[in-house]
């Protein structure tokens, strides 16, 4: 275990073996202010090449929420560039590092919060959660959620979501296939930690390649998308050596032993 960044003042920044675990820590609601942001952003942009990292979990220590979204101070006319700046490059962040992101939600997810949680590649909820986007309600739009929703939970939905501000349970957000399990309380942990040992069975480039396929292919044409994701497949995963050592492994009837690269 490294020890955590003394830098940091409004997350927790640890790394288990090869998991690096974030935590909003911005009580009581963690609010995304902008220096939180500025710090998310930093813990995930300061990972990259870190070939040792499998994934990334990104979780909160207060018991009363997730994330309330947005500081009503940092909406203010005169900060929301400056929010929307901070907020794009957490956004960039996640994206460009390609390693998969796990997001466990014990509490409400609101506005920017929710957004958030869907930047996820998979997320485990318990029955305490809950997501909405009420910007409506204050007279704005989400931004983010006005492009991401569509994608992830289809148009109609996405629409009747933002339109109205309506919240949704854990469950409901699970049929929506925006949240991937919901468990109790008491077994979030086991679920997330069960979660991070399965992604870290394998190759860490390979992980990293094969988000980047999957991630290339949203609402993308299908020809496109094939294209991009054949390129990934021929000009760099193949030059990994742990493809190799996959290919002998399964030949060989043994567990691969990854050198991640």
């Amino acid at each position: 275990m490294r020890a955590a960044r003394s830098e940091f003042k409004h997350i927790r920044f640890q790394i288990f073996n090869y998991a690096a675990h974030i935590s909003l820590d911005h009580p009581p609601y963690n609010v995304l202010s902008i220096p939180l942001m500025e710090e998310l952003a930093n813990a995930i942009e300061g990972l990259n090449g870190d070939g040792n990292i499998k994934c990334i979990v990104l979780d909160s220590t207060s018991p009363k929420a997730f994330s309330a979204g947005i500081s009503l101070e940092d909406s203010r006319q005169n900060r929301v560039f400056q929010t929307l700046e901070a907020f794009t490059r957490v956004f960039q962040s996640i994206a460009e590092i390609s390693k998969p992101l796990v997001v466990a939600v014990n509490g409400p997810a609101i506005g920017a919060g929710s957004e958030l949680v869907a930047f996820g590649d998979v997320v485990i909820a318990t029955p305490n959660a809950r997501f909405a986007q009420p910007e409506v309600k204050m007279g704005v739009f989400p931004p983010f959620a006005a492009v991401m929703l569509p994608a992830l939970i289809g148009p109609k939905k996405a629409y009747e979501l933002i339109l109205t501000g309506q919240s949704l349970t854990a469950e409901e957000a699970q049929s929506l296939g925006f949240v991937n399990q919901v468990v109790p309380e008491a077994d979030l942990p086991r679920a997330v930690a069960s979660m991070v040992e399965r992604i870290g069975a394998f190759s860490a480039p390979v992980l990293e390649m094969t988000k980047a396929a999957i991630a290339s292919s949203v609402g993308v044409p299908l020809h496109l998308a094939l294209k991009q994701s054949q390129n990934i497949y021929l000009n760099q995963l193949m030059d990994l050596e742990d493809v190799q050592e996959g290919l002998r492994a399964r030949l060989e009837q043994r567990k691969p032993v990854w050198k991640n690269k």
